[in-house]
């Protein structure tokens, strides 16, 4: 390799050790141009993959020196990040306006889907309640979902925490007055639109529940616009979701030891490893499975009418980069990463499909991995179990607190933890991007890419992808493609460096 290519590499693995929270505020004026000159790096990355027929040069020499830089790095942000985490963002502020409250109703949504998508939009409809000066009746949970788990909102959250730290923002109650109680059956439901602006909830939904005096929403997850919305808007949805919203002592408590016995070990990963059955059921990504096994996810599938689709392209899917990375993929990917062999990692995920010969490669790869079943004596579990979302609360704790997390698929947990981990400190998260992944991989095992090319690829690839500051990327037009308001909630955070 010519010393203008080491130099090129060096520099970009040198971006994940100066990335920590403290480096990046004190920045001098010459540490900012070269920070722009490495975003002008990572914009060529792109290019710089569709000409991959053209690196002919040995990346060995590159690949040492990168592996030692990109993992001593992140342990050594992962570190610095837990030393200086604090328990609240310190450029979160309240509400500028007292709160002066009237009821102009009641308010009842019941929250659909998993763990986080219910979590992030309750966080929402809260949020909506104290804009709309209405009193929300503590959210009801859609159980009749593929994960069949009966727990109420009070199984898995502080009721009371949420109720009296927010008592002077919104009003929020565990039951009807007795005067409404006859009228359940008759309350005038809705699905409110996705997406949508504080407009529409003044204009469309306020004076519906004014003349009603009731209100539901039959679904609730999506339903607040990701951007242009006010500042003090933003930053109460953050009150609520990282400081109001906490989960049930006894899941902290669980989730907390997890992270102790964890930590005698010394640093660990969280790995939110995508691949349950249902999660490839529901993407009808197959890569990798026998024809009986394509059957089996298709038949999941077809017997959800919420997830009966037209023909899924899997080829097509995966290409674009909206699969889950497969177990054997993943541990192509972290052994690219530089991740040691002997990290302690622990697997974020329900019961992985055929996971005895789908996970092979991984434990051969990674021997030390763990779950909450194995770091948990089984009483210490046992009230969890057969309780699909108390269960991963335990994950989503574990996962905040971790010292490097990587999910495998960007679903609503990833998003979750991404974004949390942002408001504690900028924690470092590989974000993995399937789209560079995929070509990659598939170019490695085609054997058009050498061992060296492909783990030099996916380190340049992922350089600038680890949950440091960055700006929310917008598209009006199409709101589900831009990004999550809870994935990188910046108005929350520490202004963007420009």
């Amino acid at each position: 390799m010519d010393q203008r290519s080491k130099n090129s590499c060096d520099e970009g693995f040198k971006y994940i050790i100066m990335e920590d929270e403290v480096a990046t505020r004190k920045r001098s004026q010459a540490e900012e141009m070269q920070a722009k000159k490495l975003e002008v790096m990572g914009a060529a990355t792109s290019k710089f993959c569709r000409h991959l027929t053209s690196l002919k040069v040995s990346a060995a020499m590159a690949l040492l020196t990168g592996t030692l830089l990109w993992v001593g790095g992140l342990l050594q942000t992962a570190v610095l990040s837990r030393e200086n985490t604090a328990s609240k963002s310190s450029f979160y502020t309240g509400l500028a306006t007292q709160r002066v409250y009237r009821n102009n109703g009641y308010l009842v949504v019941i929250a659909n889907g998993g763990l986080n998508q219910r979590r992030l939009a309750i966080v929402d409809m809260i949020v909506v309640a104290r804009y709309l000066n209405v009193t929300l009746i503590v959210p009801l949970f859609d159980n009749g979902t593929y994960w069949n788990d009966n727990s109420t909102f009070a199984d898995i959250f502080d009721l009371n925490h949420l109720i009296t730290s927010l008592k002077d923002e919104v009003l929020i109650e565990e039951e009807f007055p007795q005067e409404l109680k006859k009228q359940e059956e008759s309350f005038y439901s809705m699905v409110p639109t996705s997406f949508a602006s504080l407009t529409y909830y003044y204009d469309r939904i306020l004076p519906r529940i004014k003349q009603r005096g009731v209100l539901l929403f039959t679904l609730t997850d999506a339903r607040v616009a990701n951007n242009g919305l006010p500042e003090e808007f933003q930053k109460l949805r953050c009150r609520v979701n990282y400081e109001a919203l906490r989960f049930t002592e006894a899941i902290e408590q669980t989730g907390r030891r997890i992270v102790s016995l964890l930590r005698q070990k010394g640093p660990f990963l969280v790995l939110h490893l995508r691949y349950e059955m249902d999660m490839v059921a529901f993407t009808g990504c197959v890569e990798g499975l026998t024809t009986q096994e394509v059957i089996e996810v298709t038949e999941m599938r077809h017997s959800h009418k919420d997830w009966k689709n037209e023909h899924i392209d899997s080829r097509s899917r995966r290409k674009h980069g909206s699969c889950p990375l497969t177990p054997e993929e993943t541990a192509l990917v972290l052994q690219a990463l530089g991740i040691h062999r002997n990290t302690t990692i622990y697997i974020a995920a329900g019961k992985i499909y055929n996971e005895d010969k789908r996970m092979a490669k991984l434990r051969k790869a990674y021997p030390n991995l763990v779950r909450k079943e194995v770091v948990l004596e089984p009483w210490e579990l046992r009230p969890f179990i057969n309780h699909a979302d108390q269960m991963a609360a335990l994950d989503y704790i574990v996962a905040i607190e971790s010292d490097i997390f990587i999910p495998t698929f960007r679903g609503n947990m990833a998003k979750a933890v991404e974004g949390h981990r942002r408001y504690m400190g900028f924690k470092t998260s590989i974000l993995l991007d399937a789209e560079i992944l995929v070509p990659l991989i598939d170019d490695y095992y085609k054997r058009t890419l050498s061992w060296d090319e492909f783990a030099l690829m996916v380190k340049k690839t992922h350089q600038h992808l680890v949950g440091k500051p960055q700006k929310r990327k917008e598209i009006p037009d199409h709101p589900r493609y831009e990004d999550f308001f809870y994935s990188n909630p910046q108005e929350c955070l520490p202004p963007f460096p420009h």
